[in-house]
């Protein structure tokens, strides 16, 4: 019998497949976005060393609703003001095999609103 594969393994193969040619470095950290039904999470993160650099999320920052573009954009602002207390400018996006659209989108466009390069 053929078990399909979920939306979540193919999404999981997507990432593989983009995280293949995709590497964040100390000067250039890689912006890590997952999303839920209900949240959504940002991290920026140092590949070389393997450490967590900045990290947001809707369920941070107790929005009642994160799982829409408001709360998206609100996490990719508060992103982009932690890295720029960290002295990070420019960051390499991963969308985490996710579609470039809705939620993902408004979490880049608001992050280089408010001064992250990538």
């Amino acid at each position: 019998m053929i078990k399909k594969e979920s939306r979540n393994d193919l999404r999981l193969r997507r990432h593989a497949r983009i995280r293949k040619n995709l590497s964040g470095t100390s000067e250039t950290p890689r912006l890590n976005v997952y999303r839920s039904n209900k949240e959504i999470y940002a991290q920026v993160i140092d590949d070389e060393t393997g450490k967590t650099l900045v990290s947001s999320s809707s369920l941070a920052l107790k929005l009642k609703n994160g799982g829409n573009k408001e709360g998206a954009q609100l996490v990719g602002k508060d992103i982009a003001e932690k890295c720029k207390k960290s002295k990070i400018t420019k960051v390499v996006f991963d969308r985490g095999g996710y579609l470039y659209h809705g939620r993902v989108a408004a979490l880049a466009a608001s992050a280089r609103e408010n001064g992250l390069e990538f």
